[in-house]
């Protein structure tokens, strides 16, 4: 049937996608007819390649669109392609030359494109063919942060099998790991440690991975941090531990998990903060009555020369002064 013969039937029987690869064949038709290219045809290759066009992009570059043809952000085709996971299209535009290492002015790369959508088997494809594991976005994230961030198991299982770097760390000195540990992604914690991931590195704030993880709750992953080995009782740039920075959040179960496993409950920040005075300060009753059962101080006094009671009387939180004076609240 002719292009001409579709387009004169009704949308609904020829369908979205339907009409979509007709606009694509006839622009090809219409290439082949002109003189010479257009300004937009590679944009038109790039429309093609996102909606997994195959045939489309096979007779743009016939007529001469150059494979690499970029958009205003550096975005090519083979980009387009990867990030739909057309794993086709991708195969074709390597065979007709596209950069395997080409690079947006963000500076992603197909493989970046394909670690964030966790394209396993287009990453593998791109891998073989060149694609450059270390290389870094703008950020400073490679293919094996980006998967971890993701929690895409799969796909860090393949970086590192091809040479990903687990010690390597972006911009803000942030490794692999500790962007697991930020967005709370356990199962790709053994394998990043098993690879050589270093769990006392720290970033530019002095924070490790189970820092990271107890000041955003992750008590699972923070769990898994300490199984293999983590400083429990470890100190960012301010002197906060992974306890003091937990019970700060509010985070109930790993405050439990890092007094369980042997955390100080009496070591005091730089302001001479503990973590019962945090606890205190921000109103978690339930933390309070955990961490004395801990045998946690209510001596210590800050750089202020306050206790944890002075801190519940300047607040008027006489549930939590009683608490602390060992007698039931009036």
């Amino acid at each position: 049937m002719s292009a001409t013969a579709l387009i004169k039937r009704p949308f609904g029987w020829a369908g979205p996608a339907l009409w979509l690869g007709v606009f694509w064949m006839l622009s090809a038709q219409t290439i082949g007819a002109s003189s010479g290219l257009g300004p937009d045809i590679g944009k038109d290759m790039r429309l093609s390649a996102m909606i997994g066009d195959t045939e489309a992009v096979a007779a743009f570059l016939d007529q001469g669109v150059p494979v690499d043809a970029a958009n205003e952000f550096g975005k090519t085709a083979l980009m387009f392609a990867v990030e739909s996971g057309d794993l086709e299209t991708v195969s074709l535009l390597l065979t007709r030359g596209a950069n395997v290492n080409a690079r947006t002015v963000a500076s992603c790369t197909p493989l970046t494109f394909a670690a964030e959508r966790g394209h396993i088997g287009i990453s593998a494809l791109l891998i073989e063919l060149g694609a450059n594991v270390h290389d870094r976005t703008r950020n400073g994230w490679d293919s094996l942060m980006i998967a971890s961030r993701y929690g895409i198991s799969d796909m860090v299982e393949q970086l590192l099998f091809r040479g990903a770097d687990p010690k390597a760390s972006d911009r803000e000195g942030r490794t692999a790991l500790m962007l697991a540990a930020e967005h709370g992604q356990t199962g790709v914690i053994d394998l990043l440690v098993e690879a050589g991931a270093e769990l006392e590195s720290r970033d530019r704030e002095g924070d490790t991975a189970l820092l990271i993880a107890a000041d955003k709750g992750h008590w699972d992953l923070a769990k898994a941090l300490v199984h293999r080995g983590a400083d429990i009782n470890a100190r960012d740039d301010m002197g906060a531990t992974p306890l003091i920075l937990a019970t700060s959040q509010g985070h109930t179960s790993a405050v439990a998990l890092l007094l369980e496993r042997g955390a100080n409950p009496n070591l005091q920040d730089e302001d001479g903060t503990s973590a019962l005075m945090e606890a205190v300060a921000t109103g978690h009753i339930e933390l309070i009555k955990t961490l004395m059962a801990y045998k946690a101080n209510p001596a210590l006094s800050d750089r202020q020369g306050r206790t944890a009671a002075d801190l519940a009387d300047q607040k008027g939180d006489l549930e939590a002064a009683a608490l602390l004076a060992q007698r039931p609240p009036r």
